[in-house]
Order: C-alpha cells, then sequence, then structure tokens
C-alpha cells in the first residue's frame, strides 16, 4: 500500500478515555467490539494508506487494542488536543502524510480516506479534510454539524457551527458539511500543533481554524463516500450506530 508518488502515509487515531459527554466511549461495545476497534478496522481497509496506530494516554485503551492486535502507542498526558498527539507519534514514524481520524468515527467509510489521500499527493497541499453537501433542515440548524465554506480553489475560506454562507438569494449553492478528518505532510504537521490558541478556533471551538486564522490554507474535498452514521458523541448517538450496524450485517 502506499499513497502514490513513492511517499508513505500513516494514519493516527487519537484516543481518549474520559471524554466529557460519554466517558469511556472508546470501549463502548458495539456488536461485541470496542468502538475504537471499528474504527480502527476501517482505516485498515483503505488502499492508500500503510499503517495505522491508535494514539492514548490511558492504559485501559492500550491493553483493549493490544487484545485484538491492533497498533498502539502511549503518548504524553500534556497534549491540550489530539492533533498534537497525533504530532507525537508521527514525529516517530518514516512518513511523508499522516492522517488524523477521530476515534468516535465507527461508521467512516475507508474509500473518503483514499479520496482524502489523493488529494493531498495530488494537489501537493500541506492540509486537507473533507466535506460532503447536506440540505435537511435538522443539519443545517444543528451547531453540532460543523458547516464548511470554500473558494473557488477547493480551499476552506470558513468553517462555523452556524450555517454558512446565508442564502439570502436563490442561486443553487451547495451547504457542505465538514467530516472531521484530517491530511497533513508531516512537517506541517508539526507546525499545526505548536499553534497558539486563536479567537474564533476557542469562539466557535473549532480547533481547525486556528490554521486558517494564522494564514494557512487547508484544502476541502467533497467525498463521494460520506460516513453512514453520525459520530458518537452522546448515548443517543451509540445507540443509533448500534442499529445502523445491526442493519449492515
Amino acid at each position: 500500500m502506499s499513497g502514490g508518488a513513492g511517499k508513505r502515509v500513516l494514519a493516527v487515531i487519537p484516543c481518549r478515555y474520559d471524554a466529557t459527554r460519554l466517558p469511556g466511549k472508546p470501549l463502548a461495545d458495539i456488536h461485541g467490539k470496542p468502538m475504537i476497534r471499528h474504527v480502527y478496522e476501517q482505516a485498515s481497509r483503505a488502499e492508500k494508506i500503510d499503517d495505522v496506530i491508535i494514539a492514548t494516554d490511558d492504559q485501559r485503551i492500550v491493553d483493549a487494542v493490544q487484545a485484538f492486535g491492533g497498533r498502539v502507542e502511549l503518548t504524553s498526558k500534556e497534549h491540550a488536543n489530539g492533533t498534537s498527539r497525533v504530532a507525537e507519534v508521527a514525529a516517530r514514524s518514516d512518513c511523508d502524510y499522516v492522517l488524523n481520524i477521530q476515534g468516535d468515527e465507527p461508521l467512516l467509510d475507508p474509500r473518503s480516506l483514499d479520496e482524502l489521500i489523493d488529494g493531498l499527493v495530488r494537489d501537493g497541499v500541506k492540509s486537507a479534510t473533507l466535506c460532503c453537501a447536506v440540505d435537511d433542515e435538522a443539519s443545517l440548524a444543528s451547531p453540532a454539524v460543523v458547516k464548511v465554506a470554500r473558494n473557488l480553489a477547493g480551499d476552506a475560506l470558513y468553517f462555523s457551527r452556524s450555517q454558512i454562507p446565508f442564502v439570502r438569494n436563490a442561486t443553487g449553492i451547495k451547504i457542505y458539511a465538514h467530516i472531521g478528518i484530517y491530511g497533513f505532510e508531516k512537517n506541517f504537521l508539526a507546525t499545526v500543533s505548536r499553534l497558539a490558541q486563536t479567537p474564533l478556533a476557542e469562539t466557535e471551538s473549532l480547533e481547525q481554524l486556528k490554521i486558517l486564522e494564522n494564514g494557512y490554507a487547508m484544502r476541502v474535498i467533497e467525498t463521494n463516500y460520506p460516513p453512514r452514521g453520525p459520530s458518537v458523541d452522546t448515548l443517543e448517538d451509540l445507540a443509533r450506530v448500534i442499529e445502523i450496524l445491526a442493519g449492515m450485517v
């Protein structure tokens, strides 16, 4: 496997046990497997990823990952966010590009990861992420669904928990939901991990805004393979994921 053009791609899944809204969720049981195993197995199915590593500071997660034969690294407890945890693991790896895959996305489609890698390598950009079109009122109104507006080159203009753009004129423009999976050129990831908090990122509680506020670009790729269900932030999300996966067996 390879990202193409001789480039090596590492996928890192940052994983904390003490999630604010659903403590212990990485080890939540989904059809006999901990949630983190579902994410790990989906990422491992991507054709263009060379290696997948779970990064955590909790021995309970280390033990669970080792029990199913996954790769895991114990990281510092001092990380303020998942990006810096991913950067710690990437710094020890011989790779060219790094994917940051959220540990609460058991329904991610591995083909979307290949699309992200294709965009990074083909376009030679330093960072990229994914989006998909949304038009249902619940998603447009929900602050849990992050929206993104892009420029004509496909780079992010802004991410927001509010609907962007505001549709004053009916032009048929698409509104995009952001899918929180990120790809970075390895050296740029190290730069991003050192960025201080910024006003917009803090206001919206969206870490990726630090990149834009510091004048860097982030390519936003519309995927043909959005997740088949929600990320898991609440017990209701977990129940919905269990239901969806039951229907896919």
